[in-house]
């Protein structure tokens, strides 16, 4: 009341500026804004979870987020981890901002600087931010979460089986990094904590900021290889280690949403469950399972980046509703900025969309008909509708002789599998299909793009701690030359 009154007794144009500043200022939760937390799972095939047919790993806490949210299944993100968590950062393909591959430890490039991500669209919106596990988009300084628009970080800057030796122990390690600095050098064994700590990170950061909108980010080191369960999950699956990591990182999903339960945030958060690419088909038993789906991480067939994905936001999101319409990593970040009040700008450009009509079942069309593949700078196929088109050939990752002709065409709703090329009777397809792959090809793929955006580079990049190996080797049993980053 006592603001009332002063506005009411100040002219029409001072009312005005204090009531735009008193709004503008206003907590955004108290505005609908929700708080947004995005869980990122690492190699996590298709079929991993309950959701989406596992039956030998117990996903509980998944399927009560399933059937208290909405599936989504036609969700994609990219065939290998960095260039993945480029698009989910960036709203962009991965070859719009140049990163078709992996980063090396002591990588000289990461993502631009310049490059505007999710965090800092976010933070313009009064938001509190915080990345929890793996980053993966370039480990120098100027490369870190901390320079990307997240206040802070706690995780490992690549994957955990990078590990160059360390000198002062012998061992084969990864850097934990607080915010912008090393504070303990992660051996084997450690790594089986790696998933508790991340959920306790993740928790403590919801508790102190449970009065203002916050965007949790939460890249998990699982279920990456080497597979490393905590000891409270290590032999209980039906699914061996691969299972028990699941598991583990079902129940950490399970322990935030009963954390947003108890302190009633539930019903002003959207949670995002997703996975950076397929599963590693050539670990065996260690790789994760696709499903019906062809292929795996490291393809452009669908099993390398359709991935399972689920959305939960109680009292707006229809609970055990499905999707099929074609969504993605790249669509996160529009429709959260846009759920938090924000615009984003047309330049620079982004390829996702809004999909937050989808999520809340106001409509049921896709927003982006339009899906393309690309595996590197390589743009192999493109999906319109039910319809993708291999514009060039598609290899199955570690799989000799299983490449897929360019020209092929499958439809997906009759053939998700894609075994059965339906070119020949659908000449007009081919050529639309082709008309619009051959303008996405010009525009940021190949070797002469004309609107692709430069990545970063430093000019001496430093190990993030003294190794024995020498920065940028990896193990090629582990990294072959089509995963890596120049």
């Amino acid at each position: 009341m006592p603001i009332r009154r002063q506005v009411y007794g100040l002219g029409v144009a001072a009312a005005t500026v204090l009531f735009t500043w008193f709004t503008s200022t206003a907590p955004a939760w108290a505005e609908g804004r929700p708080n947004v937390i995005v869980i990122f799972v690492d190699d996590l095939g298709y079929a991993d979870i309950g959701p989406f047919g596992a039956s030998q790993k117990k996903t509980p806490e998944l399927d009560r987020m399933a059937q208290e949210g909405i599936k989504l299944t036609s969700f994609y993100a990219a065939p290998v981890c960095s260039a993945s968590r480029a698009q989910l950062m960036t709203g962009c393909y991965n070859a719009r901002v140049s990163v078709p591959g992996v980063y090396t430890p002591a990588s000289r490039k990461g993502l631009h600087p310049d490059e505007v991500t999710i965090a800092e669209r976010l933070k313009q919106q009064g938001y509190s931010t915080m990345c929890i596990g793996k980053w993966h988009l370039g480990d120098q300084q100027e490369f870190l979460p901390t320079r990307q628009g997240f206040d802070h970080y706690f995780g490992l800057p690549y994957s955990n089986d990078m590990q160059p030796q360390s000198q002062a122990t012998g061992e084969k390690v990864v850097p934990l990094i607080r915010d912008e600095q090393v504070v303990e050098l992660v051996n084997e064994k450690a790594q089986d904590l790696l998933t508790q700590r991340y959920t306790e990170e993740a928790i403590t950061f919801i508790r102190q900021n449970s009065d203002n909108p916050f965007f949790l980010y939460l890249p998990h080191t699982a279920v990456h290889t080497p597979i490393h369960p905590g000891a409270a999950f290590a032999g209980k699956s039906a699914n061996g280690r691969f299972g028990d990591w699941v598991e583990e990182v079902d129940w950490s999903t399970g322990r935030i949403l009963a954390t947003l339960r108890e302190l009633k945030l539930e019903k002003r958060t959207l949670v995002v469950f997703t996975s950076d690419n397929g599963p590693w088909l050539v670990k065996g038993r260690d790789g994760g399972n696709a499903g019906p789906l062809r292929g795996g991480k490291g393809s452009t067939w669908e099993g390398g980046v359709r991935v399972p994905a689920l959305a939960w936001w109680p009292g707006r999101i229809p609970a055990g509703s499905v999707c099929n319409a074609i969504c993605g990593t790249i669509d996160l970040l529009p429709t959260c900025v846009t759920l938090a009040g924000g615009t984003v700008p047309p330049e620079p450009v982004i390829d996702g969309r809004d999909i937050s009509s989808l999520l809340f079942g106001t409509g049921t069309q896709a927003v982006r008909d339009t899906h393309y593949y690309f595996h590197g700078y390589e743009l192999e196929a493109i999906r319109q509708g039910p319809w993708k088109l291999a514009v060039k050939p598609q290899s199955e990752w570690g799989k000799k002789g299983e490449v897929g002709k360019a020209g092929s065409l499958y439809n997906l709703e009759a053939d998700v599998g894609e075994r059965t090329d339906v070119a020949a009777q659908h000449p007009d397809i081919i050529k639309k299909l082709t008309s619009l792959a051959e303008k996405m090809e010009a525009e940021i793929g190949g070797k002469t793009p004309r609107a692709r955006r430069p990545a970063g580079a430093v000019e001496s990049p430093k190990p993030l701690y003294p190794m024995i190996e020498q920065p940028g080797k990896t193990d090629p049993k582990n990294h072959p030359k089509n995963r890596r980053l120049p």
